[in-house]
């Protein structure tokens, strides 16, 4: 949200010494290989053919598993795969998906360049996890402004903020006034006044639930931000969701801090729509 997150390539992470083999070998020839190159990385064998394009993957528990056998036997030709220039967090969420521990890394041509350990995908899952919840409570990778909301002097921090709690004040005189159109309403009906609480937490509650949400399925997922976002905003048709995704992305767009303004103004926004939706609901049913 705001500015788009600097791009972290596979390659970043590879790790060339790894043990290759190519299909028709015998098993037992690799075990003794193995044993004698000693790889850096032994989690995968990568089967390569003559050109030195990866034909399939054998798993280290395949193995030894294996018995006598040729790796063309047993290897896996649809063992999932990255190049080095894909991001880094693909591969991670493409290795979730699939439950494997490790990804060959191939280039441009599919020749096999190495593997992204299992330790690096770890790393990955957890630094894109915490990034992508700070984004979303909208603090920002080398982002100045984040810093001067906690260093600043205090009249600075004043400036900074004050501003968006009066955003928040006139939408309280706009709900205010929308209350006021529907005096006839509830003057005639006290009761429907005591919900009006109530109907305010929800709509509070929901948009912090949608942003929990978000940020679950951006870090356990390979969904993109558009299938996350179409999902929430058919969701939020039923529960009034969406604000708690739109509105820090506005700010950020417009340069301001979202960790400052979007507090204040989701919850102004939602507790208007909310007391409008109510209210004319109320009014139609003719209470």
């Amino acid at each position: 949200m705001g500015r788009m997150k600097h791009h972290e390539a596979v390659g970043d992470h590879l790790v060339a010494s790894v043990l290759r083999a190519r299909p028709e070998e015998p098993v037992d020839r690799v075990l003794a290989r193995l044993a004698a190159e000693k790889p850096a990385s032994v989690e995968l064998v990568l089967v390569c053919e003559a050109d030195g394009r990866l034909a399939g993957v054998v798993t280290i528990a395949q193995l030894f598993a294996a018995g006598e056998a040729r790796l063309a036997d047993i290897m896996q030709r649809d063992f999932p795969r990255v190049t080095q220039d894909a991001d880094q967090e693909h591969a991670a969420s493409l290795a979730l998906h699939h439950a494997v521990d490790a990804l060959p890394v191939m280039d441009k041509d599919g020749r096999a360049l190495g593997v992204m350990p299992s330790q690096a995908l770890l790393q990955v899952l957890r630094r894109e996890h915490v990034e992508d919840l700070h984004v979303l409570a909208g603090i920002q990778r080398e982002e100045s402004q984040a810093r001067h909301a906690i260093d600043d002097p205090p009249m600075r921090r004043v400036r900074h903020r004050l501003p968006w709690l009066l955003a928040g004040l006139a939408g309280a005189g706009v709900a205010t006034a929308a209350m006021a159109g529907f005096e006839t309403t509830l003057g005639a009906h006290l009761a429907v006044a005591f919900f009006v609480p109530g109907i305010v937490y929800l709509a509070d509650a929901i948009g912090t639930q949608s942003e929990a949400v978000a940020v679950r399925g951006l870090s356990l997922t390979r969904s993109g931000i558009g299938h996350l976002l179409g999902g929430e905003l058919r969701t939020g048709m039923a529960i009034g969701a969406t604000l708690g995704l739109l509105l820090p992305w506005w700010l950020a767009r417009l340069g301001r801090d979202p960790a400052l303004g979007s507090g204040p103004l989701a919850t102004v926004i939602q507790d208007i729509l909310s007391l409008l939706v109510y209210l004319g609901v109320v009014r139609a049913f003719g209470l």
